[in-house]
């Protein structure tokens, strides 16, 4: 049986016609693409006629790997440097003659302070008469005669600790000694020749003798020297040579 064009035509499609045609179908897109993308790059002004399809391809976008996190690094500790103790020098030793020590600190050698009689003696018992007040009272001391002028000698070494004026005895020159042992020259002149806290030696001159003292005014010029241990009154001749 004779078959028509038709026929024919159709078998060529369901072979190889088909592909043929796809190819060619291929080649032609392809080819169109090619003159419309030439035309746009040679002369971007001119216009571009019929359809055409754009293909945008997104730019890639970069991935931003987080930076890697450093660990805090702690700066190493040192211990201070501890501190080395050294031993202090030893002094050298020196020829310096040792401090001497005060007068008060030994036993202290008495003398008399002036030379001459004892017009009245240590009494605090008994009573005697006091010419120049007109009474009888006690007498805590020893009245020495001596002109008026006669040096003054400390009784013994110490450390003056006072000088004033007493009213009935006039001037006054403290003298303390070892063993709270504290000497009293009354009835000097007026400027005694030495001050508080001068450290005088047995037969040092402390003054000279005077009038100053109005309770013995009557009596012949005279050094009053009186004595007390700890505060207590005592009697000069158990200290005088």
């Amino acid at each position: 049986m004779k078959r028509t064009m038709g026929e024919r035509a159709g078998d060529f499609m369901a072979g190889k016609g088909f592909y043929i045609v796809l190819l060619l179908c291929v080649a032609a897109l392809g080819a169109s693409g090619y003159y419309l993308f030439s035309g746009m790059t040679n002369d971007p002004g001119q216009a571009v006629s019929g359809p055409a399809t754009v293909v945008v391809t997104p730019a890639p976008v970069p991935s931003l790997a987080p930076a890697p996190t450093q660990a805090a690094v702690e700066p190493p500790t040192t211990a201070a440097p501890r501190p080395v103790q050294t031993a202090p020098p030893i002094p050298e030793a020196t020829s310096a003659p040792a401090a001497q020590p005060p007068a008060t600190a030994t036993a202290s050698v008495f003398t008399w302070p002036v030379k001459g009689e004892v017009l009245r003696g240590y009494s605090i018992d008994t009573l005697v008469y006091d010419k120049t007040m007109g009474d009888w009272r006690a007498h805590v001391g020893l009245d020495i005669a001596a002109p008026v002028g006669t040096q003054v000698m400390a009784p013994a070494g110490g450390t003056v600790s006072d000088i004033y004026t007493d009213d009935m005895m006039g001037t006054v020159v403290e003298i303390l000694h070892a063993d709270n042992v504290i000497s009293v020259c009354a009835n000097l002149g007026e400027i005694p020749t030495v001050e508080i806290g001068d450290t005088v030696r047995t037969g040092d001159i402390i003054g000279a003798v005077g009038t100053s003292a109005i309770a013995e005014s009557s009596e012949e010029a005279h050094l009053h020297l009186s004595m007390t241990k700890s505060g207590i009154s005592v009697d000069p001749l158990n200290y005088l040579p």
